[in-house]
């Protein structure tokens, strides 16, 4: 198993529309996954129980999140030669920042890269080629876009193999 936790974002119809095309044009995971957040990196070697229960315990009282994202960036992706455009937002930066590091607060601790900054983003294009994606990232920018959504749910997922299969779906408190 290769455990993740992933939170795809409620989106307006024409938000995720726009964010797909992006996609479907300069990310090669378009037709893996859709467009989502992503809390807790690969872990590979916990058992699924036990790893499903620790983010039940550590997702329960967190409330919904609801975000805006305004500006693309440009990120070096720390596993691969490959550069990244990512939408980050400005709005739920830092909550989504919290819940990041409360999932990583206890059992996963030993899973957590603090070699690696954390950034909330849903990526938008990936190359090799870094003016490829400045370009893509300077078309984004120029565009004063601003997309708000909610992230009222996080997906426990294996992916392996290009595949992302759900294991657990947990809901989010309300205010």
């Amino acid at each position: 198993m290769n455990l993740h936790v992933i939170a795809y974002p409620e989106l307006a119809m024409a938000d995720h529309e726009l964010i797909q095309q992006s996609r479907k044009e300069y990310n090669s995971l378009y037709n893996v996954i859709a467009p989502h957040f992503t809390i807790v990196f690969s872990v590979p070697d916990m058992p699924t129980e036990d790893f499903v229960a620790e983010i039940k315990k550590q997702a329960n009282g967190i409330m919904i999140i609801p975000f805006c994202l305004r500006c693309a960036v440009i990120n070096k992706d720390s596993f691969s030669n490959n550069y990244d455009a990512f939408l980050v937002p400005d709005e739920g930066f830092s909550k989504i920042v919290k819940l990041h590091d409360r999932l990583y607060s206890d059992k996963l601790s030993v899973y957590h890269r603090i070699d690696i900054s954390y950034m909330p983003h849903t990526s938008i294009a990936n190359n090799a080629d870094v003016t490829i994606i400045k370009k893509i990232v300077d078309e984004w920018n120029e565009k004063e876009f601003v997309i708000k959504g909610r992230i009222s749910s996080l997906d426990i997922i294996n992916y392996e193999n290009r595949v992302v299969t759900t294991i657990e779906k947990i809901k989010l408190g309300r205010k």
